[in-house]
């Protein structure tokens, strides 16, 4: 119950912080809104910071509206068309893409396949995130790109969704420099960048001559972040349209205020508790299962995130058609004891589990830019404490760094969207084979290596599922993560914005349709 009463004092102080500077923050949104009336401007905040706006290495310039890939999900998490208006298997390594006619940089330059080809190999050759690519050679003929893969890779069009495949005009970046370039790329979208400044705001006007329709928005401004306090006054005072990642205990104060409201929306996300496999401790199968029964799901859920999420059973959530039907892992303090000693260790004088008269002491990192993550790290750590286990918490502001550039960690709250093109196959690479974008624990499981091998090799959809819950067991049995909770997307949202909708893929958000009243 200590952990419970932890986790709702942070929460009751955060709360009572929001609502302390509620009326400050009603004075400022009246004075904004009659500044910015009649203008077609809209604001948002978003909790990650971007150093750079090159789309190869950071995906906010699609979330931004200024870049776009040759394939995109619509509503439904169907693929579609986007700068690719169809795509058709040649041979099991070969496939051809016709690329949109009628489309220009914004630059005035033709989008043409020479065009694609270019940015899709600068693509390859900067990005560490392309590798389920695949891609061997390309050809370019007018409009036609073939792509030829180096092994048979049926979920290529699904990867190419993926937003570091975004097409730019590399030509652009040849007469401006790299780092020019960097930060104002030339793409395709329904906006172009005015001004950056990295790591605080990124300004954006409307690009006229964008093929499908010029914005309905003059200008937009995105401005980052990291605490989710702030995002939230931000929306309160008038100063953001649209706040993204709220705590949940900010949703009622927010849906009280005239003129807003937060849309919870079930994600394709998961939150979890990440292991690294290249320290000792966390080799061990007998010390990650005791610290998966240590996690306790069910309070995450309710006592930190106030009901908008459910426990993890697993990284896909259980209402997609390749989601695990395993239960819930139950918070189980004595099982967790037990495997520690079957690990080896022992309970001291003092409470604590040792092993050749070390105590077992882990460092666990974590990040405010996703508020709920720390608060889910405090909750593991007071549980720990009950079977002997001391966990010490360190939070860092760029995690994803972090994690890669040192070596000194023992586990990491983290959080992923596992499902973003509607498959499973872009998180199990990532995040389980060697040399993964998201496999700074160095996992590495030959079964499951198999396993998913077996799948990048399968086009029929149902097998693919079926391929996707076999990983997954595999997954479930060797536990190189601990699955929490499948959080909801909490956005703030001024209701000023229409034609606009929360995307469940995360990706999406500045678009042409987008309007204020």
């Amino acid at each position: 119950m200590k952990s419970k009463r932890n986790v709702k004092k942070a929460i009751t102080l955060i709360l009572a912080l929001v609502v302390a500077i509620t009326a400050a923050g009603c004075a400022a949104k009246e004075a904004a809104q009659s500044e910015g009336e009649g203008q077609k401007k809209v604001t948002l905040m978003l909790h990650f910071k971007s150093a750079t706006l090159d789309p190869h290495n950071d995906f906010i310039s699609v979330r931004a509206g200024v870049t776009e890939t040759l394939v995109k999900l619509d509503e439904n998490l169907k693929l579609q068309g986007w700068l690719a208006t169809k795509w058709e298997a040649v041979n099991d390594t070969t496939w051809t893409f016709t690329i949109r006619d009628g489309v220009t940089f914004h630059d005035g330059s033709k989008l043409d396949a020479a065009a694609a080809k270019a940015s899709l190999e600068r693509g390859l050759k900067v990005s560490k995130r392309l590798t389920g690519l695949k891609i061997a050679s390309m050809e370019a003929d007018g409009q036609t790109l073939t792509i030829t893969t180096s092994e048979p890779n049926p979920a290529l069009p699904s990867e190419l969704v993926n937003p570091y495949a975004s097409i730019v005009n590399v030509a652009a970046e040849q007469t401006m420099g790299t780092e020019a370039f960097n930060n104002a790329p030339v793409g395709t979208g329904p906006f172009k960048v005015k001004s950056f400044t990295p790591n605080i705001e990124i300004q954006l006007e409307r690009y006229d001559d964008y093929w499908d329709g010029a914005a309905k928005l003059d200008e937009a401004v995105i401005k980052f972040n990291e605490d989710a306090n702030v995002r939230a006054l931000a929306l309160q005072s008038g100063e953001a349209d649209i706040a993204w990642s709220l705590p949940a205990e900010s949703i009622e104060v927010i849906n009280k205020e005239e003129g807003m409201h937060v849309e919870s929306e079930a994600s394709l996300r998961v939150h979890f508790i990440l292991y690294n496999q290249q320290k000792p401790y966390m080799q061990d199968l007998k010390v990650r299962l005791a610290l998966n029964h240590l996690l306790n799901r069910e309070s995450a859920a309710q006592d930190v995130m106030l009901g908008n999420a459910t426990a993890a059973n697993g990284p896909f959530n259980d209402k997609l058609p390749f989601g695990s039907d395993a239960p819930v892992v139950k918070l189980d303090i004595e099982e967790a004891k037990k495997l520690l000693e079957e690990a080896g260790f022992a309970m001291g004088a003092d409470g604590k589990m040792a092993k050749d008269g070390k105590p077992l002491t882990l460092e666990l990192i974590t990040y405010g830019a996703r508020p709920e993550l720390p608060l889910i790290a405090q909750l593991l750590q007071s549980d720990a404490t009950k079977a002997g286990v001391t966990i010490q918490i360190k939070s860092v502001e760029d995690v994803d760094n972090y994690l890669v550039d040192n070596q000194d960690w023992d586990l990491a709250t983290y959080s992923n969207l596992t499902a973003p093109r509607g498959d499973g196959g872009y998180f199990l690479n990532s995040a389980f084979m060697p040399g993964g974008a998201l496999n700074p624990g160095k996992i590495d499981i030959p079964e499951l290596n198999e396993a998913i091998e077996k799948l990048n090799r399968e086009n029929d959809a149902d097998q693919r599922n079926e391929l996707t819950k076999q990983a997954a067991a595999i997954v479930d049995k060797e536990v190189p993560h601990s699955y929490a909770v499948f959080p909801n997307l909490i956005t703030g949202v001024n209701e000023r914005i229409v034609n606009w909708k929360l995307g469940r893929e995360e990706y999406y958000i500045l678009n042409h349709t987008m309007d204020v009243k």
